[in-house]
């Protein structure tokens, strides 16, 4: 995973900062209203504002009507305008690519951080003594602040400015990654190594005048054309012309500027693209899913387009139905399976005596005002026909068509053809005209999802996103829902295969199930000892990492729960959590 932890300040329930560290397996857990979906909306405010520059944000795209964000007054912490939300993400360097990777691999972390807040239009002040104009200052929610910090140390510190544009307050140009970076800039551009020191002096003066502009959430240097002056170098036969070295040095710190910034910011944006949400509350499609709406904002978020995958792809309808089946998990007699609701005997059946008409008109429209002269040219088989009705009225077709018909009808089976036509209509409309169902295999049944309980309604959008997914960092909240507690469990051997059995996905799960807990932990034990059972990937404690969110005072904090390698708590649940059972037994 590139981005390996993500930083939450002044959102919702969290005020200072929470650290929240992301592992292939993530899971949240907390009491009611402790502030752990807080921790998803913000990755799907951070995926929003990627993808449309707004940070005003009411609905995020990803969450349909899942997410309700009111916008900044109302997700900043508190409500107090005056606060500015900060969201920092954490990236390996060692999972960059391109030349940022080879300037950065000798560092631990790379850690990027920026601050939302509300600032005005314009940096001018109102007159003294003159409120009303105060009071209709124009305003917006911007970045107000960018950071990069490499191992701790601050490398580079942004600020806003007036008119979208953000300036560089600080700039480490000692610091050894970026000068690395502009070391190779400056021979890019020419400068000799003996004028490097010279060189740098000449940033500090350079650095405030260089301004970029946040598009969504990360800044990049803007293009700027100023005059050169050009300087004069005496050669042996000519003299060359080139822009003066200061312009040349600007030039140098731009383009490393752009590749920190550049490549930092699409590396974050990466790892925000891959986010997929599913809420808590799936959506309980129509009895017929052929003909549900595909328009539904919770689509995606509800699960609705669960379905469709399932009716579309037969490996995930596989594997689904094996989990349906399973003796140790669903344990249901029913199978999905995909039903023609126009099957191809039914169209081939009513199609011959279309086919004969439609044959009847084409022969009928091909002969209207042909006359016996380029009949004889059709072929020689035609030509016996065309002498027969040379002397018939070329404005009166239907005399000669039976001859037509039975030429043609010698070369054509109609009911052959019929059969074709009607599997090419229904292999090219298959969407259109099949339907998902579950069979009852003790009967052979079908029957709709409708009548076997709202828990495979609710259970399939997750086994979905699991087994048709790769490479993607799945957001889900409360997956256990209408399950009982052996199938919660199971669901942890879902999540592990998904992540650590070749798929790549990693999952944030927010959670009450310490059911599907205690399975994972049991996988981690039986890592340790060696008891994996088959086709189970091995679990070890980098692979998962718990999370509890509790109130602390006014906010919410998040803390660790570390497990070790035989999958054990090292401390106690805050507050005794998960103590319920003994509670009710003793």
């Amino acid at each position: 995973m590139t981005l390996t932890e993500f930083r939450i300040a002044n959102f919702k329930a969290f005020a200072d900062t929470q650290r929240v560290p992301l592992r292939p397996i993530t899971l949240i857990y907390g009491a009611n209203s402790a502030g752990k979906s807080s921790v998803i909306h913000a990755l799907a405010l951070a995926h929003h504002a990627i993808s449309t520059g707004d940070l005003d944000i009411q609905r995020p795209h990803i969450s349909g009507e899942s997410i309700d964000l009111g916008g900044f007054r109302q997700y900043v912490h508190r409500r107090e305008r005056g606060r500015q939300v900060e969201l920092g993400f954490e990236l390996d360097p060692s999972c960059l690519c391109g030349q940022l990777e080879e300037f950065l691999r000798a560092a631990r972390e790379v850690v990027v951080e920026l601050a939302i807040g509300e600032g005005t239009t314009s940096d001018q002040q109102p007159p003294f003594g003159d409120p009303a104009r105060e009071f209709n200052r124009e305003s917006e929610i911007r970045v107000e602040r960018f950071t990069v910090e490499v191992d701790g140390e601050l490398l580079l510190f942004m600020s806003a400015r007036a008119g979208g544009l953000m300036s560089i307050d600080w700039l480490d140009h000692n610091h050894p990654v970026f000068r690395e970076l502009l070391m190779l800039a400056l021979a890019v551009y020419d400068i000799h190594e003996r004028q490097f020191a010279a060189s740098i002096k000449m940033i500090d003066e350079l650095v405030p005048n260089i301004t970029a502009r946040s598009y969504g959430l990360f800044p990049r240097i803007e293009e700027e054309s100023e005059d050169s002056e050009v300087e004069e170098e005496d050669g042996e036969m000519s003299v060359s012309r080139r822009p003066r070295r200061k312009d040349r040095v600007r030039e140098a710190l731009l383009w490393a500027l752009r590749e920190l910034l550049e490549g930092l910011g699409t590396a974050t944006e990466g790892e925000l693209w891959r986010l997929r949400y599913l809420g808590p509350l799936r959506s309980y499609p129509p009895r017929h899913l052929t003909f549900s709406q595909h328009h539904d904002p919770n689509r995606f978020a509800g699960g609705g387009y669960a379905w469709d995958v399932v009716r579309t792809s037969e490996d995930v309808r596989e594997r689904v139905n094996a989990w349906l089946g399973d003796a140790n998990r669903l344990k249901t007699p029913y199978e999905l399976v995909v039903r023609d609701l126009l099957p191809t005997s039914a169209v081939s059946r009513e199609l011959p005596a279309k086919l004969r008409k439609a044959l009847h008109d084409i022969v009928a429209s091909l002969l209207e005002g042909m006359d016996a002269e380029k009949m004889v040219e059709l072929s020689l088989q035609a030509r016996q026909v065309a002498e027969q009705i040379a002397d018939l009225d070329p404005d009166d077709p239907d005399d000669v068509i039976p001859e037509i018909e039975e030429l043609v009808a010698a070369e054509i089976d109609d009911e052959v053809l019929a059969e074709k036509w009607a599997e090419e209509m229904v292999k090219e409309r298959a969407e259109d005209l099949q339907d998902l169902v579950l069979i009852d295999k003790r009967t052979g049944t079908p029957v709709s999802h409708r009548d076997v309980g709202i828990g495979v309604s609710q259970v399939l959008p997750v086994l979905v996103s699991a087994y048709a997914s790769e490479n993607e960092l799945l957001a889900i909240e409360q997956p256990e829902i209408h399950l009982h507690p052996a199938l919660q469990a199971e669901l942890g051997d879902v999540f592990l295969e998904s992540a650590l059995g070749g798929d790549g996905n990693a999952f944030i799960i927010e959670t009450h199930s310490e059911h599907l807990l205690l399975r994972i932990m049991r996988r981690m034990r039986e890592t340790s000892t060696g008891e994996l059972p088959d086709g189970v990937p091995e679990v070890r404690p980098e692979d998962v990492m718990v999370l509890f969110v509790e109130p602390d005072g006014p906010q919410s904090i998040v803390r660790e729960m570390p497990l070790n390698e035989r999958g054990e708590l090292v401390k106690a649940w805050p507050g005794g959590f998960f103590e319920e059972g003994l509670r009710e037994i003793f």
